[in-house]
């Protein structure tokens, strides 16, 4: 079995392609899933890099909390899933040791989700951190539903920063499923055509626009929940363009850390913030955003690659290095790494299939 680990915090070049002869067994309430995608995310090649100075782990950890593949093989207690069964995973390397960069990965069933019928690996790998964490800014206004479905943001304005990454892209196509009118802004004419894929409704460059001014004359009392990238640079702008009792939803921290809250502004408007981490978000709305980012994707409107507005970038397992070196860079994209093919039986046309290998040549 091939795995990448670090052993020590640090950069890209800490990470080590490995091998063992010997296959994880699943314990009491345990799944092994064959991996055939890994997602990476930043949470990962931040885990990795680790805060200031390098630092040896205790364990070797092997990064990527996200990805998908097929069941190998259950433990005792194990209900939901048989065998073969195709899934997603998600938060695989959370306080574990074992994420999705890796041949076989154990992990407990409630990390493990059927990937609907029809789907490509490729989406399953990119569901968890980012759709994830869409669903739960979408779901922070007061009066919004807690768990989304078509129509359930009806009568909503949503706007996303930053559209083209992998968050701003699933908080789109989660918005517009849910019946919201979307907003979003992007840098370049490039990120705007990803944008529109994604299925926004208005596409603002705020490099050439005045966002305050166009958002405006698409929602003159304000809209109702921001997904916020950027508060640093943002937050005065989105005090302007909030509706009252509107919400501010954040993902993300900038450098320097602390960010000034202008308190009169968001009084008068009784503005809510809320800050996001989808690893702490609570059981109950965790449940709510698996099950409703399972409907979504059932339903065809989590879709990837260059139709959908993410386009994809392909990576080896013993590349995982590079994949996690793009992700920090910001390429445009979702990073995703292949580690197995979907059917070990007939890897060749699998490759085939994929477009990763042409006519004739070997796995």
């Amino acid at each position: 079995m091939k795995a990448v680990v670090y052993h020590r915090t640090g950069g890209p070049e800490v990470l080590e392609l490995v091998e063992s002869d010997s296959l994880p067994e699943p314990g009491h309430g345990e799944v092994r899933v064959r991996i055939v995608v890994s997602g990476v995310n930043p949470t990962d090649w931040k885990a990795r890099a680790g805060s200031g100075a390098s630092v040896e782990l205790e364990h070797p950890q092997t990064p990527n909390q996200d990805g998908s593949g097929v069941i190998d093989a259950i433990g005792p207690a194990v209900q939901r899933f048989s065998v073969g069964d195709r899934v997603w995973i998600r938060d695989a390397a959370y306080q574990r040791p074992s994420g999705t960069a890796t041949e076989f990965a154990v992990l407990p069933e409630t990390l493990v989700n059927p990937l609907p019928a029809g789907l490509s690996f490729d989406v399953g790998a990119s569901l968890g951190i980012p759709a994830l964490t869409a669903h739960r800014a979408l779901t922070s206004h007061e009066v919004a539903p807690a768990r989304l479905s078509p129509g359930s943001l009806v009568g909503h304005t949503v706007l996303v920063a930053g559209g083209a990454g992998a968050v701003g892209h699933a908080a789109i196509q989660l918005a517009v499923w849910a019946g919201a009118t979307v907003i979003t802004t992007v840098s370049s004419e490039l990120k705007a055509d990803l944008a529109w894929r994604a299925g926004a409704h208005h596409v603002i460059d705020y490099h050439t626009e005045d966002v305050v001014a166009r958002v405006a004359a698409v929602a003159p009392n304000g809209v109702s929940i921001i997904v916020e990238v950027n508060p640093l640079a943002n937050l005065g702008i989105d005090l302007q363009m909030i509706a009252t009792g509107g919400t501010i939803a954040i993902y993300v921290s900038g450098s320097p850390d602390e960010l000034s809250v202008p308190a009169r502004a968001s009084m008068t408007k009784n503005v809510r913030y809320q800050f996001i981490l989808t690893y702490t978000t609570s059981e109950v709305q965790k449940s709510n955003a698996v099950a409703a980012v399972g409907e979504a994707a059932a339903a065809g409107a989590l879709g990837v690659g260059d139709e959908f507005g993410l386009p994809l970038v392909r990576y080896l397992l013993s590349e995982t290095g590079a994949a996690h070196r793009a992700v920090e860079d910001g390429v445009v994209g979702k990073m995703l790494i292949d580690v197995g093919p979907a059917d070990p039986g007939n890897a060749v046309l699998d490759a085939q299939a994929a477009g990763l290998a042409p006519d004739g040549d070997a796995w």
